[in-house]
C-alpha cells in the first residue's frame, strides 16, 4: 500500500508531522523530488529537527529511507543533515538512507549560478532559495547534468564538472567559483557515498512487499513546474504525477494521497498570491504562525485561506483526505474571511481553476466568505468533538467547499501529539 503526502499551497504547510505520524507504521518513505531547498521541522520525543534533502522517515527506526531518481542531491548538504540528526540521537540513521543513482548531483557551481541567474531578473526575480536547484534541473534536462552514480566514475566524473565550468564562464565571464576545489571535495566524498547509492528499480524491487510505503512531497503543487505559478516555481514536478513518475510507482497501489492544507495560506519569495494580506490581519497571522522558512528564515507572506487555489490543487493531485495545518492561529480572530472565488480581468466569475497567466492572476479580485471566529484556545486539542462550534464549523466549511474531501487530520500546535486524527 502506497500513502503519497504532498503539499497543497505553495509549501511551508507543515506535513512534517503528518509524515512523522505515518513514517511510525511505514517501512518504506521516499522522496520523489526536489533538493535541499525543501524544509520539514519534526518535533518527535521533544526532539526538534529540520529535515531537508532527508526523507523525515528517518525519525522511524524501523523506516528504511530512500532519495529517489526526480531529486537533486547536494551531496555536502546530504553527509552534513545526516551527521546532524545523528547527533540528535537518531543513531541508525545512517545505516536506513539510500540514494537512486539516477538522482541528479546538485553542485555548489549550481549555487553560484542560481545567484547570477536571479540577479539578471531584476525585479522579476523568481525568489529562489539561491540552492543552486533551478540551474542543476536546467542541466538535468539539457542533457548534461552529472548523476550520482556518475560520482563513482572518477574520469566521466570530472570530464562532466569541468564541461559544466567551461559552460557556465562562457555565458558569464569570470565567476567566483574554483571547479578543482570541487573536483577535491568529492575525491572524498567518492568512497564515503558508495554505500548508499542503489540502483533504485533494484532497491524497490526488493522492497515491492513493503507493507507500508510512505511518499513525502517537497515543496507544493503551486510551486509545480507544470501546474503552479510559473515562472514563480520550483524546478521539479511536485505533484501526485511527479511521484508516480520518480519512482515508477504503479498507480493501482496508491491508497491514499494526502493534501496538507494550511488552515490560511502563506508564500515564501515572489510570485501572485491573490489572498495575500498587507495589512493587520497579515502580520498578524505571520506573528501569531511564526512565518519563517525552515530552509531559508525569509520572513513569510500570509493571507487568508484561498478555496479556489485549494480545488484547484485538489483537481491535480486527486486528493483522498487533508491534513488541515495550524488551526490553533486563527484562535484569536473575531471574524475569518475565506477565499471562494476569483473575479477577473474580464469581469468572469470562477471557483475552480487557477488562471496560467500571471499578468491575469495579478489582477485577481478575491471574493471572500465571512465566518466568526471563535475566540478560544485550540492548542493542544486531540478531539474533534473538544474543539469550538466555530472551529468545526470552520473545517466543515471547508470540506464541502473543497468536494467533500474528509479533513481526516487537523493540526492544533507544533508538537507531534497535537493532532486531531478524525474516523
Amino acid at each position: 500500500m502506497v500513502s503519497i503526502v504532498l503539499g497543497s499551497q505553495w509549501g511551508d504547510e507543515g506535513k512534517g508531522k503528518i509524515t512523522d505520524m505515518l513514517s511510525q507504521q511505514a517501512t518504506l518513505c521516499c522522496r520523489a523530488a526536489g533538493g535541499h531547498n525543501a524544509g520539514h521541522t519534526i518535533v518527535h520525543d521533544n526532539v526538534t529537527y529540520d529535515f531537508h534533502i532527508l526523507p523525515s522517515g528517518l525519525v522511524s527506526p524501523s523506516c528504511i529511507n530512500l532519495i529517489g531518481a526526480g531529486t537533486v542531491v547536494h551531496v555536502p548538504s546530504f553527509f552534513k543533515e545526516l551527521a546532524h540528526i545523528e547527533a540528535k540521537g537518531l543513531t541508525s540513521a545512517s545505516k536506513r538512507i539510500f540514494i537512486s543513482d539516477r538522482a541528479h548531483v546538485c553542485f555548489d557551481l549550481h549555487s553560484v549560478v542560481d545567484g547570477l541567474e536571479e540577479a539578471g531578473l531584476g525585479g522579476r526575480k523568481v525568489g529562489t532559495t539561491g540552492k543552486g536547484i533551478g540551474p542543476c534541473y536546467s542541466d538535468k534536462a539539457a542533457r548534461r547534468g552529472v548523476r550520482i552514480g556518475e560520482i563513482l566514475d572518477e574520469v566521466t566524473f570530472e570530464r562532466k564538472l569541468r564541461t559544466l565550468d567551461t559552460s557556465y564562464r562562457a555565458r558569464f565571464g569570470d565567476i567566483s567559483y574554483d571547479v578543482e576545489e570541487e573536483i577535491a571535495r568529492f575525491k572524498e566524498y567518492r568512497t564515503k557515498l558508495q554505500p548508499y547509492i542503489v540502483d533504485q528499480l533494484e532497491f524497490l524491487h526488493k522492497h515491492k512487499d513493503s507493507a507500508n510505503t510512505l511518499v513525502e512531497g517537497a515543496n507544493a503543487l503551486m510551486l509545480d513546474l507544470d501546474h503552479g505559478t510559473y515562472p514563480f516555481v520550483t524546478s521539479s514536478s511536485t505533484g501526485l504525477g511527479g511521484a508516480v513518475q520518480a519512482l515508477a510507482l504503479n498507480p493501482s497501489s496508491i491508497k491514499n494521497v494526502i493534501g496538507v492544507l494550511k488552515a490560511y495560506t502563506t508564500r515564501v519569495g515572489s510570485g501572485p498570491f491573490p489572498s495575500e494580506q498587507l495589512n493587520e490581519d497579515g502580520d498578524k497571522l505571520q506573528k501569531v504562525g511564526r512565518e519563517f522558512g525552515v530552509t531559508t528564515g525569509r520572513r513569510r507572506r500570509c493571507g487568508w485561506l484561498d478555496l479556489v487555489l485549494a480545488r484547484y490543487s485538489h483537481a491535480i493531485n486527486h486528493y483522498t483526505a487533508l491534513n488541515l495545518t495550524k488551526l490553533d492561529v486563527l484562535d484569536d480572530f473575531d471574524e475569518i474571511k475565506v477565499g471562494v472565488a476569483y473575479i477577473l480581468p474580464d469581469g468572469t466569475r470562477t471557483t475552480f481553476t487557477f488562471p496560467a497567466d500571471p499578468n491575469v492572476v495579478d489582477k485577481i479580485q478575491v471574493e471572500y466568505a465571512t465566518l466568526p471566529g471563535w475566540k478560544s484556545n485550540t492548542m493542544g486539542v486531540t478531539r474533534y468533538e473538544d474543539l469550538p462550534p466555530n472551529a468545526q464549523a470552520y473545517i466543515e466549511f471547508i470540506e464541502r467547499e473543497i468536494g467533500n474531501v474528509p479533513v481526516k487530520w487537523i493540526g492544533t500546535g507544533p508538537a507531534r501529539e497535537h493532532m486531531i486524527a478524525r474516523e
